[in-house]
């Protein structure tokens, strides 16, 4: 792992989804395997300059994102590397019997992007917010949960993933988000990176709630209260020493998550927490409740997943020590 931090925090210039599609034609020239799966979504994904480049390598099956799963299970166990693509609500409700049968049980090689997952539907409203799709992922054995900050992180993992036989899972907004990460950082997957130090409590965040945490950070600092944030943007396989070390240095923890707080990144993180270092611990998340139309400035208060939420459970953590 190789991290260096972008100070400024700011919104990126470049679209999560270009980074993708950039990513992806990196991918195929190195890699004849490569192969790019969507639904009917080339556009909203930004690829048709992937098919322009690789038509033989771009296979679009229309709306059966089911089916979709299926092909792509069957072109894997020819030796090819299917990227498979559509909303996260599809790749993982409407996908997930196949999912289960044609990748997890039969040990495949498949790398799914789930895109605009939780608050970050939109406009497409609650039919297509997955607040519960990393619950439904980490539920299957030998599957590789990510939550992916920014497109310097995109980049590199979808780099290592093609690499590495199994089944993964990867959660990607597709417009742009703050920039946590300097340019040529690079992951181990399954280690959380850690972004500050800090000794009264510590937030675990993934996702686009990894920028407000930063921010929740300097709230905090204001108050004179030190908060270490960690990047848990592995949920599975989760890094439980990084776990394990926060709550016994720091005594408290604070998840934060672009997910229904049931069976996300909070979960997994109590899972740790109540097995080896019982602390105070509170969850920001969605509070098991769907989804709703709007951008994502309103939803992020809506849901309450933004810094002044994550800074207030912080201090609610540190007041139950």
């Amino acid at each position: 792992m190789n991290i260096v931090l972008d100070s400024e925090n700011r919104v990126e210039e470049l679209n999560m989804k270009d980074k993708y599609a950039e990513a992806m034609i990196e991918l195929a020239e190195k890699d004849k395997n490569v192969l790019a799966f969507d639904a009917d979504l080339l556009a909203a994904i930004g690829m048709f300059a992937f098919r322009e480049k690789f038509p033989e390598r771009t296979i679009d099956v229309g709306i059966q994102e089911a089916n979709m799963c299926g092909v792509a299970a069957g072109m894997a166990k020819l030796g090819f590397i299917p990227y498979i693509h559509t909303f996260g609500a599809f790749a993982s409700r409407r996908m997930y019997d196949q999912i289960f049968m044609s990748g997890s049980y039969s040990k495949s090689n498949l790398k799914i992007i789930g895109s605009d997952p939780g608050i970050a539907a939109e406009y497409n409203g609650g039919t297509h917010a997955a607040m519960e799709d990393m619950a439904l992922m980490r539920a299957l054995p030998g599957m590789t949960l990510i939550d992916i900050t920014d497109t310097v992180m995109l980049k590199d993992i979808m780099a290592q993933i093609k690499d590495i036989y199994g089944m993964f899972y990867l959660r990607v907004i597709r417009k742009s988000v703050n920039k946590v990460y300097k340019e040529g950082s690079t992951f181990d997957i399954g280690k959380a990176v850690t972004i500050s130090e800090g000794k009264d409590v510590t937030i675990i965040a993934a996702g686009y709630c990894v920028s407000e945490a930063i921010k929740a950070a300097k709230m905090l600092e204001e108050k004179n209260i030190s908060a270490r944030v960690l990047d848990m943007f592995t949920i599975k396989p989760i890094d439980k020493e990084a776990i394990i070390k926060a709550a016994k240095e720091t005594g408290a923890i604070v998840t934060a998550e672009n997910h229904n707080i049931l069976n996300g990144l909070g979960s997994a993180v109590a899972d740790v927490l109540v097995e080896n270092a019982p602390v105070p611990m509170e969850k920001i998340g969605v509070q098991d409740i769907f989804g709703e139309v709007g951008p994502m400035s309103y939803l992020s208060e809506r849901f309450e997943l933004n810094a002044k939420y994550i800074a207030a459970k912080c201090e609610k953590a540190i007041a139950r020590k």
